[in-house]
């Protein structure tokens, strides 16, 4: 079995990342513009900054997954929550554990944080990465609508 790693994004990560969050968008047919990947990694990657976090999965050392999420407030709640906003793994490593490990990663950064509510969505269509979540969290009954 590989070595699994999973640690936060650091600023010498910036080809890699873009190569995962790119493949991520690529599958939900979505795109950026440049200004966008040069503000969101340079968010990813702030110290000071502690609402907007990322994660990278390393198979002996290859990064193979990525995983962002944010802090941010809710009115049904004292404490914070955290969206988990993206996750991905190259598709030749799915199956092997690394969703999981990144998505129990966000989770203990979240509890450690003194945020424990977690969440976040994903297509009807999706149905590989929701066998992983009917596993390890609770489907709700929302929809979502946008603006």
């Amino acid at each position: 079995m590989p070595d699994l790693t999973i640690r936060p994004i650091a600023p010498g990560d910036a080809d890699d990342w873009r190569r995962l969050w790119t493949a991520y968008l690529e599958f939900y047919e979505a795109s950026v513009p440049e200004a966008v990947y040069a503000a969101t990694f340079k968010r990813l990657c702030n110290k000071e900054k502690t609402d907007q976090n990322g994660l990278l999965a390393l198979l002996d050392a290859r990064p193979v997954g990525l995983v962002h999420y944010i802090f941010h407030a809710h009115n049904w709640k004292v404490e914070e929550v955290c969206y988990l906003q993206d996750l991905y793994a190259d598709p030749e490593v799915r199956g092997t554990g690394v969703g999981r490990a990144l998505i129990e990663a966000v989770y203990t950064a979240a509890d450690a944080a003194g945020k424990p509510s977690v969440y976040w969505l994903t297509q009807e269509f999706n149905a590989t990465a929701r066998r992983l979540y009917d596993r390890i969290a609770n489907v709700t009954p929302f929809i979502v609508y946008r603006r």
